[in-house]
Formats: C-alpha cells, sequence, structure tokens
C-alpha cells in the first residue's frame, strides 16, 4: 500500500511538474543557505585558528604598558632588555623556548632593487617561537649572536621581490646603512590573521639591531613559548611575579608590561565566529519556514483541484488514512525533494566560495543531515493540514464538486 501511494504521490507531482518545481524553491534556497552559511562559518573558525596558531605554539607575548594596542607603551612603561628573557629562561619552569624581540622599519637594498620591510632582532629562540622552519640555510651562530654579526635570515617575500627566481644564500643585503650577508630563508607562511604578510621580514641578531641599526638596547615583546601540557595560569603567574620583581613594582601598584595569550585569542575570535555562523545560519534557517508554508498553500489547492478525485476514492472503499497518507507523503516527497537539490547547490556555492574568501572547506555530514531531515520534517508539519482536510471530505459532497 505504502509503494502504490508513492507511485500515486511522484505522479502527481510529475503531472504539474513547474508548480512543483516552484514549491519546492522556498525549501531549496533555505537548505542551500544554511547548509552553506554554516560551512564557510566552519571554515573561518579554522582558518582564524590556524592563522593563530601561525603565531607560535601555546605563545604568551609579553609587551611593555598596561593594555595593548596604541599607547601601550606609553610614559612609565619602560621597555625590556635582553636579560629579562634569560631571566624566565632560567627561573620559570614549563617553557620551552624564549626570545626577546626588537623591531624597527627599514628600506632593503640588494641585486639593484629595494623593498621596504619589518626588521626583527632576536636569536634563535626566535624561530621556534614563531613555529618558523628554515627552507634553505642556516640559523646564527653562537658567536654571531654574542658579536652582533652582519648576518640576516630573510622571508620568502622579502627574496622573491629582490632576488626573483634566484637563490638569495650568501648574498649581500643592505638594511639601512650596514650590509649584512643572508645567511637562511625562511619558509612561507602567507597572511597573517590580521591580515599582514608574515614572510616579508628580516631576522637579525639582537645585538645587530640595537647596536647598528636602533642604536639603543630597547626589547619591544618578549615572546615565551610554554611546553605542552604546561599549565598556562600557574606559568603565567610565576611570569608576572618575576618581571614585577625585576621591574620594581611595589605591592598595590599595577603591572606596567601585559601578556597576552595566543591561545585565549584563538578562543575568543574562534567563538565570536561560531556565534555568528550560528546567527546566519538561523537567519537562513526561516526561509524553510517560508518554504513550509509555499507547500501547505500549493497543497491546499491541490486538494481544492482533485476534490472530485478524493471523493470518488472514499465512495468506492478508499479509507481516511490511505487518502491522509497519499497527500501527506506528496508533501514530504516535495519537500525531501528540495532538501536533496539544495544539498547539491550548497555542496558547489561552499566550494566556490570558499576559494573566493580563502579559507578551508570543511564537509559538514551533521548539517547535511540535519537539513535535510529539517526539510523532510517541514513537509510533514505543513502538509498535515491539507492532508487532513482532504481526508475528511464528505464523499458526497466532494462527487458533486464542480
Amino acid at each position: 500500500m505504502l509503494l502504490n501511494t508513492l507511485l500515486l504521490a511522484l505522479r502527481s507531482i510529475r503531472r504539474n511538474l513547474m508548480r512543483s518545481f516552484l514549491t519546492i524553491l522556498g525549501i531549496v534556497i533555505g537548505v542551500s543557505a544554511v547548509i552553506t552559511m554554516v560551512t564557510l562559518g566552519n571554515g573561518a573558525t579554522l582558518a582564524v585558528q590556524n592563522q593563530i596558531s601561525g603565531l607560535g605554539t601555546n605563545l604568551l607575548q609579553i609587551r611593555p604598558g598596561q593594555r595593548m594596542g596604541p599607547g601601550a607603551g606609553g610614559v612609565g612603561a619602560p621597555s625590556f632588555k635582553e636579560v629579562d628573557a634569560d631571566a624566565i629562561a632560567s627561573q620559570i619552569g614549563g617553557i620551552s623556548a624564549v626570545a626577546p624581540e626588537a623591531r624597527s622599519s627599514a628600506t632593503l637594498v640588494a641585486n639593484g632593487r629595494n623593498w621596504a620591510s619589518s626588521v626583527i632582532g632576536s636569536t634563535n629562540a626566535w624561530l621556534i617561537t614563531g613555529n618558523w622552519m628554515l627552507r634553505d640555510g642556516r640559523e646564527f651562530s653562537d658567536d654571531e649572536l654574542r658579536a652582533g654579526a652582519a648576518v640576516c635570515v630573510i622571508g620568502e617575500t622579502v627574496r622573491r621581490e629582490l632576488f626573483g627566481t634566484r637563490s638569495a644564500i650568501g648574498e649581500q643585503l643592505r638594511v639601512k646603512q650596514i650590509s649584512c650577508e643572508i645567511v637562511g630563508v625562511l619558509n612561507s607562511k602567507g597572511q597573517g590573521s590580521f591580515g599582514n604578510d608574515q614572510d616579508d621580514v628580516v631576522l637579525v641578531p639582537i645585538k645587530t639591531l640595537q647596536r647598528r641599526i636602533t642604536g639603543n638596547t630597547r626589547v619591544n615583546t618578549l615572546l615565551v613559548s610554554m611546553a605542552d601540557g604546561s599549565d598556562a595560569t600557574r606559568l603565567k603567574a610565576g611570569l608576572t611575579q618575576l618581571l614585577r620583581e625585576r621591574r620594581k613594582l611595589a605591592t598595590g601598584i599595577e603591572d606596567n608590561f601585559n601578556v597576552l595569550d595566543t591561545k585565549q585569542l584563538a578562543d575568543t575570535l574562534s567563538g565570536t565566529t561560531k556565534v555568528m555562523t550560528m546567527l546566519l545560519g538561523a537567519v537562513a534557517a526561516v526561509s524553510l519556514l517560508v518554504g513550509g508554508i509555499g507547500i501547505m498553500n500549493i497543497m491546499l489547492v491541490s486538494v481544492t483541484e482533485r476534490t472530485r478525485e478524493i471523493g470518488l476514492r472514499l465512495a468506492i472503499g478508499a479509507l481516511e488514512r490511505e487518502v491522509l497518507l497519499q497527500f501527506l507523503i506528496e508533501a514530504v516527497v516535495l519537500a525531501s525533494l528540495g532538501g536533496l537539490i539544495g544539498i547539491v547547490l550548497a555542496t558547489g556555492a561552499s566550494i566556490a566560495l570558499a576559494g573566493v574568501m580563502d579559507v578551508p572547506y570543511l564537509f559538514n555530514p551533521g548539517v547535511n543531515v540535519l537539513s535535510f531531515l529539517f526539510s523532510a520534517a517541514i513537509g510533514v508539519l505543513f502538509g498535515y493540514f491539507p492532508a487532513r482536510r482532504a481526508a475528511r471530505l464528505d464523499p458526497i459532497e466532494a462527487l458533486r464538486h464542480e
């Protein structure tokens, strides 16, 4: 009986193909919108997490000042010293690497070309804290770090802009008033979480930057990479206490430095994108309800058009539940067909938009299955009233209907 009822429903849908297509259009749009929004939102969340983790694994960034952003290192917030990094490395447990970082901007000149870039002074630990790998060349030697030698490691953008397809190892690079030998090239990381080009960088020994470029011993940032399994709360408390002692801050005086945990930053940004994804998905789901109303409207029209047919079936012995099941299945088939078409469209749209937005495409079977089941439920919900109305028709009155 169920098979015959399904065949009758499919025959009725095929009889009015254009009307059936227009009926399920709302379901198609709703399902595809929900899946596309959720898929792109999940991809954006993963992209944010990957970009933040690109700053470093379990990384703490310590900067002068009581807050991040402009004015953070104002009056009363002295810079750090290189010995502060040494003290952290020797006195705080649960740390895999500590790197002092000083920055400057400079115009680079090499191979008859020039390029404006960022110059960072640090140690080899900077590569560890930032998850950097060398594509070519080597790190700085201990002698070069102690003496402040004129050597440098460059990012992929600097290599491409100044040397094109040539190898840069062993070449001379002029940074402001000094000429340094390129001893290494970093692996490419691409765009950072804040839209910056992470490969547009030159790394020199920190003493080289201080003595030959900036002319001071200030350290802008201390980068602390926590070891796996470390208690972040306890480690940050130990760091805060040590730095307060070294900066001679009395009890009751606020810290004149701030500690940024990149993991917390990643969690915060990921939470924000997840909320936005849920919000967009909820807004898109409204169109599913609109599609359900469209199905109800067309099913009511169908009941009116087929009143004599319904009356004839009831008159020759069809049961009310059989008529109810026929129209209910017809509504569910319409909604389910719309759900399947919506899933196909959403898959294509998600792949295309993920490429345009430069975020990874993540296929989420749960969202696809849930959207399909929800579309089928819409068919049951909005198809029940017209089906019940058809089942309760009086056979005599139905046969008299013109």
